[in-house]
């Protein structure tokens, strides 16, 4: 045995010595954070091993329910929302969640309550369970004022009030990007731990990147700069290499690719879908706030994404995120049609 091999895993920075490090920072914490977050990670372990063993267990295929979006469910999703549900209801530390599975918001009984809203989406792009392609959870915590009865008006705030954000990927390993509002770092699930360890510290996305992520079967009903920023993509005017296309259609992957490689992910308004189809509140807000605070933007076609205020929880937005200079281009191009008008 290498034991001094072992010894020195024991050395790693796990993502619950992260989290008490950074309540070391803030004095006046009582540790709520802290414990909210580790019940969200537990919720990410489960779901990471119960998405591993999907195809041996029949999890896979249709639990026979529609869900609030009109989206057949399948049984994982059912399985990963009850899942963070019952994590995030005994953590004590929550009022009100908000799921991409619920209609309705879910108020937290008296006796659990805590101050965080918690916004989340328990399994995106659980239509590729079957093909084996990454899926994963996206998750974003509000705090709310201590001492008032929650009502839905306090989740309805602009993602530039999270608190945190972050996703956990479950794909050819497990990992977990989170920022706390300074800065994003990523872990990697250990199996043979059990443990998140840190191995992306201090994620910055490049300035520039070379990789556009959009579907382009959509591209017909795309509106005037969607569809120049596109072609410039392809056909770059000033000499320089055209940039490569890569969708996989499951957003925290793509997302994911585009916060370490660089580039744009965008999921534009189109004819068939005048507001966008990314939900607000679990897609666009926990994305653009970790973008932002990688060095990136995101924009919406009118606004910074994280100035967006939702009207209802399932409010939905077009969304363009990434590299610094990728998206204050297609800003140009909406710039320069605005003033056509």
């Amino acid at each position: 045995m290498d034991h001094a091999g072992d010894a020195a895993r024991t050395d790693l920075m796990t993502i619950t010595r992260y989290v008490l490090n950074e309540q070391t920072k803030h004095p006046e914490s009582r540790g709520d954070f802290t414990i909210l977050l580790n019940h969200i990670v537990l919720g990410c372990k489960f779901v990471c091993s119960s998405v591993n063993k999907a195809g041996l267990a029949k999890l896979i295929g249709l639990a026979g329910e529609t869900n609030v979006q009109g989206e057949e469910q399948k049984k994982l999703d059912v399985l990963s929302n009850e899942v963070f549900v019952k994590a995030l209801v005994s953590s004590g530390r929550t009022c009100i969640l908000v799921s991409e599975e619920d209609e309705e918001a879910t108020f937290v009984e008296p006796s659990l309550r805590g101050k965080y809203c918690v916004v989340f989406d328990p399994l995106d792009g659980s239509s590729n369970i079957d093909c084996g392609v990454s899926i994963g959870t996206i998750f974003g915590i509000y705090v709310i004022n201590d001492g008032k009865e929650p009502t839905v008006e306090d989740v309805l705030q602009p993602g530039r009030d999270m608190l945190a954000a972050g996703y956990c990927m479950y794909g050819s390993s497990c990992t977990l990007v989170l920022s706390t509002g300074s800065g994003v770092n990523g872990f990697t699930l250990d199996p043979s731990l059990g443990e998140f360890i840190l191995t992306h510290p201090d994620i910055k996305i490049p300035k520039k990147g070379k990789i556009y992520s959009v579907n382009e079967g959509n591209a017909k009903n795309w509106d005037g700069p969607t569809s120049k920023y596109v072609q410039k993509c392809k056909f770059p005017d000033d000499g320089s290499s055209p940039k490569s296309l890569r969708y996989i259609g499951s957003m925290v992957a793509d997302v994911h690719r585009t916060l370490l490689y660089g580039g744009v992910f965008l999921y534009p308004a189109d004819k068939k879908s005048p507001n966008g189809k990314l939900r607000v509140l679990y897609e666009v807000f926990p994305m653009s706030f970790l973008m932002e605070q990688a060095g990136g933007q995101a924009f919406t076609g009118k606004q910074r994404a994280l100035d967006l205020v939702p009207k209802k929880i399932h409010d939905r937005s077009p969304i363009f995120l990434g590299s610094y200079d990728d998206v204050e281009e297609i800003k140009a191009l909406y710039a320069a049609e605005e003033k056509k008008e």
